[in-house]
C-alpha cells in the first residue's frame, strides 16, 4: 500500500481504537471510584461498551471490585490497534510479549493522563461556578474526588483557595515520571 493511502488509514485506525479504549478505560475507572451510573455520560459509556463486556464477563469474572473483563478488553483493543497500525506501516509481526507489555505501559500512561486532565478541567470549571448538578461536572467530581480528598486533608483550603488540585497534579505528574519510564525499560528487557 502506498504511503499516500496508508497515512489516512493509520490515522482512522488510531482514532477509532483510541476513542474506544478511552471509553472502556473511563468506564473501568468510573466503576472503580463508584461514580453515579445514572449520570447521562456514564449511561452513554455503559451503552457503548456493554456488548463486548457482556460477552467477556461470561469467561472472565470480576476480582473483588475490579472488573477484569474490562481490563482484558482494554488491553486486547490496544494490542489489536497497535498491530493494525504496524501492519499498515509495513512493519513485520511483533512478539506477543513485547506488544502486550508495550500496550500495558501505554494504558498506565493513559490512566495517569485521564486523571491529570480531569483535575485540570474540574479546577477550571470550579473558577466559573458551574452548576453542581451538571452531568459533566458531577462526573468529574466523582472521578477526581478520591485523589483530591487526601490532598485536601494534607493541605486544607487557605483563605478560601483550594490548593489540593495543584498538589494532586504535581503528585500525579511525578508518579507518572517515576513509574512509566522504568516500566518501558522492563518491557524492553523482558522482550529481548
Amino acid at each position: 500500500m502506498s504511503q499516500y493511502l496508508a497515512n489516512p488509514l493509520i490515522f482512522v485506525v488510531n482514532t477509532i481504537f483510541a476513542l474506544y479504549v478511552l471509553a472502556v478505560l473511563l468506564r473501568f475507572l468510573l466503576q472503580l471510584v463508584r461514580a453515579d451510573f445514572y449520570n447521562p455520560i456514564c449511561q452513554f459509556l455503559v451503552k457503548v461498551t456493554h456488548p463486548p463486556l457482556r460477552f467477556l464477563r461470561r469467561f472472565i469474572p470480576a476480582v473483588g471490585r475490579i472488573d477484569t473483563a474490562a481490563l482484558v478488553l482494554i488491553l486486547a483493543l490496544k494490542m489489536l490497534g497497535d498491530s493494525l497500525v504496524l501492519l499498515l506501516q509495513g512493519e513485520g509481526a511483533v512478539a506477543f510479549g513485547l506488544l502486550a507489555g508495550s500496550a500495558a505501559v501505554e494504558l498506565v500512561e493513559l490512566a495517569f493522563s485521564v486523571f491529570i486532565y480531569a483535575i485540570i478541567i474540574q479546577a477550571i470549571l470550579s473558577w466559573v461556578n458551574p452548576d453542581p448538578y451538571h452531568p459533566l461536572y458531577a462526573l468529574l467530581m466523582d472521578l477526581v474526588d478520591p485523589i483530591l480528598r487526601p490532598c485536601r486533608r494534607l493541605i486544607p483550603p487557605i483563605g478560601g483557595l483550594d490548593l489540593s488540585p495543584l498538589v494532586a497534579l504535581i503528585a500525579l505528574s511525578v508518579l507518572k515520571m517515576l513509574l512509566v519510564p522504568p516500566l518501558r525499560q522492563l518491557v524492553l528487557l523482558l522482550a529481548f
